[in-house]
């Protein structure tokens, strides 16, 4: 039949314009998610190569401070001539980030590559040849965007190393940390880092409230292909679409994973003299349950690797918290701890089984990252079939993520004035929150305590806080045995009625 259309048009060649007419223009396909994940598909059913080493030796032995004084000049902002919402800068290869990173933009239908441009660079004090730089390229970029001020573009998010992205909201600074994947975190096997390949960034329009981002991952085991749409704010939300190949079987996949630090705070002081009442970029992990059950952990810098997890089916959301925004209790006023975010995930749609996970790693300073958390599936598929999970990441502060009855705002270690000390350790917990207001003033509040086989709860009262108008659990415990942790857990109620979330904390071993 198609072949007698065409010898019909060139016959009657004055039919031939009327019949064209007639054919429905077919526009040019958009480059979206289906691309990245073909690409994703397609690394997946090949051998895995490892990113080429492309930087020289001047590069390469840059230390910390020279690194950082490689700067992208601001009037070279991807996007500014264009005067858009939106602008790109970009960080330079260097020390170890050995292996370029592809960028692209997307406009007009058509995804092309951004050229790597060393006069786009201050290179502040180091002296670095024409040679050094011959084969450079990216290690990562900066989105910009009027957050706080509308003559001011600032930092939005940041994606360098690995599958490493940060992101704040309005008058937030950066603090924690999300990934695209974790494969293999505190197994003795050693942890494998997928990594963000290449990137491609969709040309804003001049009115755009948000930014698309689209971003290829690759590591020996495992290739994925993501979609962030990038939404500014007082809170900024990142929606994030991914979809998983495994080349090989991997022993745990950790799904949007957070990662942060805590170095010490009020349920653990300082080892050695520091005028500053805490130092962490996290307290706690929370998590919502998919049965309505809130659980907030305290965050612990513990002396031995501490790997803990909660079992769930279909989670409403996770994820780690800086709860306490008070300046004086940080009084740090370079690092401004009080400001830095907190990050919570929103599945979209159903997970399924599986369990939030949190590693807590020992510290001994306040540069390492030692906490992780991230959701792992029970189940996996076989290499080769796609894994999708999609969810909202939340970067926000003052607009916490809390139950809906009560929460956890404290947790203090240590005994007061003891007349007789004994071997037992105190820790006081404090709730806030609005079920408080609405008790009648002569309800009979309590504490329902829990401890593990290796803990004792020698006492457990609970007062008023006038300060606060909420309630202050006392605890007082026995270790059975000081080389091994103990798991509590302890909520408030009334009669038979739970008014708060369930306070569930590790006591790390000595």
């Amino acid at each position: 039949m198609l072949q007698n259309f065409f010898m019909f048009t060139r016959v009657q060649s004055g039919i031939l314009l009327l019949a064209l007419s007639f054919i429905p223009c077919v526009p040019a396909l958009a480059f979206d998610f289906n691309d990245v994940a073909k690409k994703a598909r397609q690394l997946a059913a090949t051998s895995y190569k490892e990113p080429q080493k492309n930087i020289s030796k001047g590069l390469e032995n840059l230390d910390y401070d020279q690194y950082r004084d490689i700067r992208y000049k601001r009037d070279s902002a991807y996007w500014r001539s264009a005067k858009l919402p939106f602008e790109l800068t970009f960080f330079h290869q260097g020390r170890q980030f050995d292996s370029a990173v592809r960028i692209n933009e997307i406009a007009g239908n058509r995804a092309r590559p951004i050229p790597f441009d060393a006069r786009a660079f201050d290179y502040g004090a180091n002296k670095l040849s024409a040679q050094d730089l011959k084969h450079a390229g990216f290690s990562g970029f900066r989105v910009h965007y009027a957050l706080n001020k509308p003559n001011y573009k600032d930092e939005l998010v940041v994606f360098l190393g690995a599958s490493y992205l940060r992101a704040v909201g309005k008058e937030q600074i950066y603090g924690l940390s999300a990934r695209g994947l974790a494969v293999d975190t505190a197994l003795n096997s050693g942890e494998e880092f997928p990594r963000f390949v290449e990137f491609w960034i969709a040309r804003p329009a001049a009115n755009s409230k948000e930014l698309t981002i689209y971003a290829l991952l690759d590591s020996r085991r495992v290739s994925g292909a993501y979609r962030f749409i990038v939404k500014p704010g007082e809170q900024t939300i990142t929606e994030v679409k991914s979809q998983l190949y495994l080349r090989e079987n991997v022993s745990k996949l950790g799904i949007a994973p957070l990662t942060s630090m805590y170095f010490f705070g009020e349920n653990q002081r300082a080892a050695v003299e520091d005028y500053r009442p805490e130092v962490h970029d996290s307290d706690g992990l929370s998590i919502q349950s998919g049965t309505g059950e809130w659980i907030w952990r305290p965050l612990v810098n513990p002396k031995r690797l501490l790997v803990t997890s909660y079992a769930l089916s279909n989670p409403s959301g996770f994820g780690l918290m800086q709860r306490d925004e008070k300046q004086a209790n940080y009084e740090d006023l370079e690092a401004r701890y009080e400001a830095r975010p907190s990050a919570w995930v929103e599945p979209v749609g159903k997970w399924g089984a599986g369990r939030v996970e949190l590693v807590q790693i020992p510290t001994p300073n306040e540069f390492n990252d030692n906490i992780v958390s991230y959701w792992v599936p029970d189940q996996l598929p076989k290499p080769g079939v796609p894994i999708n999970f999609d969810y909202r990441l939340s970067w926000h502060k003052g607009m916490q993520k809390v139950p809906p009855l009560s929460w956890v705002t404290q947790t203090r270690r240590g005994h007061g004035y003891l007349r007789k000390p004994d071997d037992s350790i105190a820790l006081f917990v404090d709730f806030e929150g609005p079920i408080f207001k609405k008790l009648p003033k002569d309800a009979k509040i309590g504490v329902r305590v829990s401890a593990d086989g290796n803990g004792e709860i020698l006492e457990s009262h609970v007062v008023q806080n006038p300060a606060t108008g909420g309630w202050r659990a006392a605890l007082r415990i026995r270790r059975v045995d000081d080389k091994k942790p103990v798991e509590l857990r302890g909520f408030l109620q009334t009669v038979n009625t739970t008014l708060s979330e369930t306070w569930s904390y590790i006591l790390p071993a000595d």
